[in-house]
């Protein structure tokens, strides 16, 4: 048996799991408590994991040597993966899309959704499953079409989930918010294909942050009248879902310029990260955007 030197290049570190979740004063306090906890939960697993049980590997194999059948320079590979991913994320924002347009739209749907708290709470913890199983379970994540059934399933929680938070907001904020964030997001995206910047370094980094963001919205649940606060929060926390953004696209694209990158066969992986800092970004706007009135 042929024997491969190590090599630390290949080795991925921390993914992103961040489902969305903003604080304001339009915002249900329990809510906010809930998405606190799913934060923390993601990032603090996500964290120095790898193999098959957490964060995947690109490029090795599971006792971390080179593995020739996953070359990820080839450009063929590379460009099909990211065509892949794109076509996903773009599924899940539509999903997504569409639940926000009918609540903020219907007065009905916005009343019901309002006035039943059970109905999100299975949405957490729809979400919360769902996101566990693609964390620690290899063919949930890379297995056809069960992958796509996780993927699904947990899309469709977390659209109904911000669609209910969206509610509490007018529909011209809201669609402000939308516009905004599709901006920055394509302005991102460009900038992450172009720069030689190398932000996948930045793991350990952005955790870092993501604690202290994390630490700054428990004390605002105690803190009901900081709308100043709050605003300076949801400012930090839509500056630190941009990088993630950067991040998570970087760790997509791969490449000679990027020291870590994800395996081509996390696809849906990667779909999944890059739409949970999205609909971050998008709440965290729409907090600012709310913050106004």
């Amino acid at each position: 048996m042929a024997s491969y030197p190590s090599t630390q290049q290949n080795v991925v570190p921390p993914p992103t799991f961040i489902p969305g979740g903003s604080y304001s004063d339009k915002y249900p306090t329990d809510f906010a408590a809930l998405e606190s906890q799913k934060v923390f939960a993601g990032k603090a697993y996500g964290y120095g994991q790898s193999g098959s049980g957490g964060a995947p590997f690109y490029g090795t194999s599971e006792t971390g040597h080179i593995n020739p059948n996953l070359s990820f320079s080839d450009k063929t590979i590379r460009n099909g993966f990211i065509r892949k991913v794109y076509l996903i994320l773009m599924c899940q924002l539509s999903i997504s899309t569409a639940f926000i347009a009918a609540f903020v739209c219907n007065d009905g749907l916005k009343t019901y959704a309002q006035n039943n708290v059970s109905l999100v709470m299975i949405a957490f913890f729809v979400t919360i499953v769902c996101l566990l199983a693609m964390s620690c379970f290899e063919s949930a994540r890379r297995q056809a079409p069960l992958n796509y059934i996780f993927l699904f399933i947990f899309t469709i929680a977390e659209s109904f989930f911000l669609a209910v938070v969206s509610s509490y907001y007018k529909a011209n904020e809201v669609l402000l918010a939308v516009g905004i964030c599709a901006v920055i997001c394509f302005a991102l995206t460009v900038f992450s294909f172009q720069t030689k910047i190398d932000f996948t370094r930045m793991g350990g980094i952005l955790l870092i942050a993501m604690v202290i963001l994390l630490i700054f919205g428990i004390t605002l649940m105690f803190w009901p009248q900081a709308d100043g606060a709050r605003l300076v929060y949801a400012c930090l926390g839509a500056l630190l879902f941009s990088v993630y953004l950067v991040y998570d696209t970087q760790l997509m694209i791969g490449g000679e310029h990027h020291k870590y990158s994800i395996s081509p066969e996390d696809y849906v992986f990667a779909a999944l990260n890059l739409y949970i800092d999205v609909i971050q970004l998008f709440l965290m706007i729409l907090s600012i955007i709310g913050s106004r009135d």
